[in-house]
């Protein structure tokens, strides 16, 4: 196996899952974000742990990532987060995957090819409450949600909405989310009063988990929180997950530098004084941000050594110093929960941790580890 490998720890993912569930209580189901390849830690095998630890529902991104679930052999209801293409709905309807309908068009494409497919399809009804990216307004909501019980071939299981500042401490955003709350269980009401059941009505994210008791209504959607960060540098109220991928690879190659010579591309850096320089196999081709270039440091045997030069594609530099005790072949914790996390390499790029995982990529070979259910 490469030198360079994400570790990804599901007893971690396992405890944090259960955290999460003991805050919101046991009445209140969870439904595991697994898109993006369970923000880059694998989400097959996430996927199993999330179900093994409760988790009663997972949420894909598109349809292919819910054809690879259910491929592998996963029965959990999967919602899909995002629109599908019309080309995409048998395969949605066959795999038995629950779209988010937000407009009579949709949801009359969706009848009609369940109709043809001779299998029901479970929908759940999409409100935008001031996301502004897709659902119906709060005032259709009723209407909608009529028309689709109307539709031979759909079934209505669900009502949904998203958050868009539940992760802000910020007095005008906590406001925001109030609205958008307000406006939400005004239109579940509504849909109520047409003599309709909303099915599981579900909002909160991660920032509404921390945040907003009142959103979680009957299920509840945490995503970055499921993987072990909060979704804000804010200070949170306390739940202490774990960072459940861990970043790893070891020194391949060691050098003396001499005072005034230069490491890495654009000669960026040089030597303030003699040193010994180390190589390891990770760079921006992995996923390491090259923005990361001179302002960041791993752990080596319980040491922090600084990145110098330019990160490379393949490979990046440190300095381990003129009396450096390190050997080659030893292991570096580039990031993870024993080291500096995705959050802290987020904060110094001005990004979110989200970003961080997603973005190790597939030549970075997953190494699953704790398995908790």
């Amino acid at each position: 196996m490469r030198a360079t490998k994400a570790i990804i720890h599901l007893d971690r993912f396992c405890r944090n899952l259960r955290m999460i569930q003991n805050k919101v209580g046991a009445g209140t189901l969870i439904c595991a974000p697994v898109k993006a390849d369970a923000y880059g830690h694998g989400a097959l095998q996430v996927a199993r742990a999330a179900i093994a630890a409760g988790a009663r529902y997972l949420a894909v991104a598109t349809i292919q990532e819910g054809i690879d679930l259910r491929e592998a052999g996963i029965k959990a209801p999967i919602l899909v987060l995002s629109l599908p293409l019309p080309e995409e709905l048998p395969d949605l309807v066959t795999q038995r995957l629950i779209p988010l309908v937000g407009d009579r068009e949709f949801a009359e494409a969706a009848d009609q090819v369940a109709t043809q497919v001779g299998t029901p399809l479970g929908v759940h009804l999409k409100i935008d409450t001031g996301m502004g990216r897709v659902g119906c307004r709060p005032e259709e909501a009723a209407d909608l949600a009529a028309f689709i019980n109307s539709r031979n071939s759909l079934e209505y299981q669900g009502t949904a909405t998203h958050l868009a500042v539940a992760d802000s401490v910020a007095a005008e955003e906590q406001d925001y989310t109030k609205k958008q709350l307000t406006r939400f269980r005004e239109a579940v009401q509504a849909i109520k009063d047409a003599g309709i059941d909303p099915g599981i009505v579900h909002a909160a994210n991660s920032g509404a988990v921390l945040f907003h008791e009142d959103s979680y209504f009957n299920m509840i959607r945490p995503g970055i929180l499921l993987y072990g960060y909060a979704p804000t540098l804010e200070p949170v109220p306390a739940l202490p997950v774990e960072p459940v991928m861990e970043l790893t690879t070891c020194i391949v190659f060691i050098k003396e530098v001499k005072k005034g010579e230069t490491v890495s591309y654009g000669r960026t850096w040089i030597a303030p004084k003699d040193t010994i320089i180390a190589t390891i196999p990770v760079g921006y081709g992995d996923g390491l941000p090259r923005g990361l270039s001179g302002n960041y440091s791993v752990l080596i045997n319980d040491q922090w050594y600084p990145l110098v030069g330019r990160i490379c594609m393949d490979q990046c530099m440190i300095d381990l110093g003129a009396a450096s005790v390190v050997r080659r072949w030893e292991q570096v914790t580039v990031f993870g929960a024993k080291a500096q996390s995705a959050a802290v390499i987020a904060q110094k790029l001005h990004t979110i941790p989200y970003e961080i995982t997603c973005n190790i990529n597939k030549r970075v070979p997953r190494v699953y580890t704790g398995n908790e259910s």
